[in-house]
């Protein structure tokens, strides 16, 4: 095998040109051609280049050189030892002829990544023509669906927007993140990056191997080359990473209920980006961005993260930001997955569009960022802050509460409001970026401008508007008024969220098999009906196995998959104005929980609770299957042999024991009263 410095230029060759002749790669590299055979042969024995036949007249050209997976991995990891080293002899010849280090401790806060910020960074892509062949062979390889975090995570791998990352975590790099932010060479970095797979997945894979990567239309993104399979310690991982098991939290629920089990890891081979169809002019990977600030002359960027649409207090925020730090604004709002229950990256962009002419063009850009937000406070914090300094940004704006899920299970909040600002702070250095502290902008009446919250004496009228209370407005159709937002994005945001007696919405009952969700659904159903003003759909447990689940069995995975049917159809139909009656055991808060979050994306879910006793609905048993379950006849049968998991947040709780079904419909009409979903 030939020595690293000799590898790296090899490789780099064959990459560059996989189809030249043996003669002109050897001149290339300034080796005879017996010496470029005696390193072809040893690459090709290591599994790093394959050789092909070429037709063709000319002998001396009938074979084609193309890197494996494995060998695109070895140039990425060369190429960034011959940076450093480049790096490194700079730096020396620099202290030489100066006298003065130019090294990170040079001058106060100046690092060497600020100093090369528009120069481009590592991307894991292979060229053009090699991407082709590899497209081809990765064709035969066994291949992995990525789901939509893991085509978000991939696509920043990738482009250069989690460097230093090479491709999903090893073992050791994750143990390292988990416990103490830092990957086993001692980098920087806050956030398990790692693919989840199945169990079943994972049973037929081995380290060693080489997998492809598909997004969700089956193309081809990427290779995996398994250097680790392992099984994380999920509690541990929610603990370190999150702050709490604790499955209030988004990002633990997604870990312990939507992640597989089984972790890989290993080196990532880039083919070809995830397409993006919507706002394409508006995404920018990160040499892009550097390119575009090289070019504007632009040296100082400071970068404003969000996943909210932008109102007057972030314009005077972002200004006074701008301002402090004497550099140029790079409005970069997250697009990719965010907090449940968020306005989509749809309405927020053209919200952004809307306003972005209030913002001087000569020293403003706006970018999307397709992230995964995993809502981790403090470190999630750490993790944007060096995911712009990727993006060539100097600066980072730092909220109150940064990247916060909300409160958790005892009703406090995850994180305290200054703890993401204290740990970007003690790493800021080492990042190679400079935070700018969020002020808390409140609007002062008698001046008729937002001001900062801690510089305003006493005696004056404060106004503000919580997003609580946005949100109740924007869902009751009141005023909004000028001072608080711009009568651009308040369209927008009504063109989206009209008020709720005008949105679809889904009533979704749960409770034991005899409760009498079924018979409550079927009178709702009539008596909204009766009102009129919108189609009403009822999704009833034993319909839907009939009409949609006619192949799934009782076992707990098919019931799974019975309920996210049940809630994909409910949320297509909220979305479009109608209303979904469900009415299934649904027995298992985690898939519960999913179907809310699938539903609430575009508008309201409504659980209710039968929560009629065992011994009664056993006692109301027409076909049975109670007792069959007892016999032991009925398999996995909820109540019997396997558990219903009661809900403890529901929206009500209705018991039809000495009941009428009429005056439970009504109880559900109230509440929907109550929310304004429909009119009294």
């Amino acid at each position: 095998m030939p020595e690293d410095d000799q590898l790296f230029l090899l490789l780099r060759q064959l990459d560059a040109a996989p189809d030249a002749s043996q003669r002109a790669t050897a001149q290339a590299l300034g080796v005879s051609l017996g010496r470029l055979n005696a390193q072809l042969r040893a690459v090709t024995a290591a599994g790093l280049v394959r050789i092909g036949d070429r037709p063709g007249p000319d002998k001396r050209q009938r074979y084609a050189y193309a890197l494996t997976p494995r060998g695109a991995a070895v140039k990425s990891r060369l190429t960034d030892q011959f940076l450093a080293r480049k790096r490194a002899e700079y730096h020396a010849l620099h202290a030489e002829l100066t006298g003065v280090a130019s090294g990170p401790n040079s001058l106060p806060k100046r690092t060497t990544t600020m100093q090369t910020q528009h120069a481009p960074i590592p991307e894991l892509y292979v060229s053009y023509d090699s991407a082709q062949k590899l497209k081809l062979e990765a064709g035969d390889l066994t291949s992995w669906d990525l789901t939509p975090r893991q085509t978000c995570d991939i696509e920043l791998l990738m482009n250069g927007g989690f460097n230093p990352l090479k491709g999903f975590m090893t073992e050791e790099d994750y143990n390292g993140v988990v416990e103490n932010m830092r990957m086993a060479d001692g980098s920087l970095w806050p956030m398990p990056i790692t693919l989840d797979v199945s169990e079943e997945f994972a049973k037929g894979v081995e380290p060693g191997q080489d997998i492809a990567l598909r997004d969700q239309e089956g193309v081809i993104l990427a290779i995996l080359s398994i250097s680790d399979k392992w099984v994380p310690n999920k509690a541990r991982e929610a603990e370190m990473v999150f702050g709490a098991d604790d499955i209030a939290h988004p990002s633990v629920n997604y870990l312990h209920n939507v992640a597989g089990p089984v972790y890989l890891g290993g080196a990532i081979t880039g083919i070809t980006p995830p397409t993006h169809y919507d706002f394409r002019a508006r995404r920018d990977t990160p040499n892009e961005l550097r390119a575009y600030f090289r070019k504007l002359g632009w040296r100082k960027i400071v970068a404003f993260q969000t996943r909210n649409p932008l109102h007057r207090a972030h314009q005077e925020l972002t200004f006074r930001a701008a301002k402090e730090a004497q550099a140029n604004l790079l409005i970069h709002p997250v697009v990719g997955m965010t907090k449940p229950g968020d306005v989509d990256h749809f309405t927020r962009v053209r919200c952004y569009e809307a306003v972005l002419d209030k913002y001087p063009a000569a020293t403003t850009t706006m970018s999307l960022l397709n992230l995964a937000m995993r809502m981790a406070g403090p470190r999630e914090a750490v993790w944007h802050a060096l995911i712009r300094k990727n993006h060539g940004c100097t600066h980072f704006i730092v909220g109150r509460d940064h990247a916060g899920p909300g409160k958790n299970s005892q009703g406090v909040d995850f994180y305290g409001p200054y703890d993401a600002q204290d740990l970007v702070r003690e790493h800021e250095a080492e990042i190679g970026i400079e935070m700018v502290d969020f002020k808390h902008m409140v609007y002062v009446q008698e001046r008729a401008q937002y001001e900062p919250a801690d510089e305003i004496e006493e005696g004056v009228t404060v106004l503000n508007i919580s997003g609580t209370e946005l949100r109740r407005r924007l869902a009751e159709g009141l005023e909004i008024p000028d001072w608080f937002s711009f009568p651009e994005v308040v369209k927008e945001l009504r063109r989206t969220r009209p008020p709720r007696s005008n949105q679809g919405f889904t009533v979704f009952f749960t409770g034991l098999s005899g409760s009498g969700k079924s018979t409550i659904a079927n009178a709702m159903m009539v008596k909204l009906m009766e009102q009129g003003g919108r189609p009403v759909t009822l999704l009833d447990g034993d319909v839907v196995r009939k009409h949609l689940s006619s192949e799934l069995g009782f076992s707990k995975e098919h019931r799974d998959i019975n309920i996210r049917r049940i809630g994909y159809v409910a949320s297509e139909i909220t979305k479009n104005g109608g209303i979904a009656i469900c009415a299934p055991i649904a027995p298992y808060t985690a898939t519960r929980r999913a179907v809310r979050e699938m539903i609430e994306e575009f508008g309201a879910f409504i659980e209710v609770h039968v929560a009629t006793s065992l011994e009664e609905c056993e006692r109301r048993d027409r076909k049975g299957l109670y007792k069959l379950a007892r016999e032991g006849k009925i398999k996995e049968f909820t109540g019997i042999s396997d558990p219903y998991e009661e809900p403890t947040n529901a929206e009500l709780v209705v018991d039809t024991e000495g009941t009428d079904v009429d005056y439970c419909a009504q109880q559900v009409l109230l509440k929907l009263e109550s929310m304004g979903l429909i009119t009294a």
